[in-house]
């Protein structure tokens, strides 16, 4: 696959991740780092290399990570969004692939804003009859 430099953007909750493959080794770099020192437990390795393991591993394609905001679990599932974007982009073949394994799917959830009269976002003050 003559692959050009696809750049591909994920996100979850506030975690941002923008993802770049290109023609390469096999090299992965996130933040500058090496992989494995940044997502540090496998099932965060498994899951941003998931859309990569349904095609047949990363094979000779390096991916620069960039990822900034939200904890290491949101980031590595805004990753794998933009992994799996950045393939499809490539090869529009493995859109249904991807889309049935939720690869493509954006998780919408997000914090829900603190109201004013109330204690967080839906807990009440404690309530005193007397």
């Amino acid at each position: 696959m003559a692959l050009q430099e696809k750049i591909a953007t994920g996100r979850r909750k506030t975690a941002v991740s923008s993802v770049r493959i290109r023609e390469g080794s096999g090299k992965i770099d996130v933040n500058g780092k090496k992989f494995e020192e940044y997502f540090t437990l496998d099932i965060q390795r498994n899951t941003v290399l998931a859309p990569f393991a349904k095609i047949g591993g990363t094979g000779n394609v390096d991916i620069i990570i960039r990822v900034k905001g939200g904890g290491i679990e949101g980031q590595a599932i805004a990753t794998r969004l933009g992994i799996a974007r950045a393939l499809v982009g490539e090869d529009e073949n493995l859109r249904p692939t991807f889309k049935e394994q939720g690869f493509l799917t954006r998780d919408s959830r997000k914090k829900e804003r603190k109201k004013y009269g109330l204690a967080g976002a839906r807990k009440r003050f404690q309530f005193s009859k007397r």
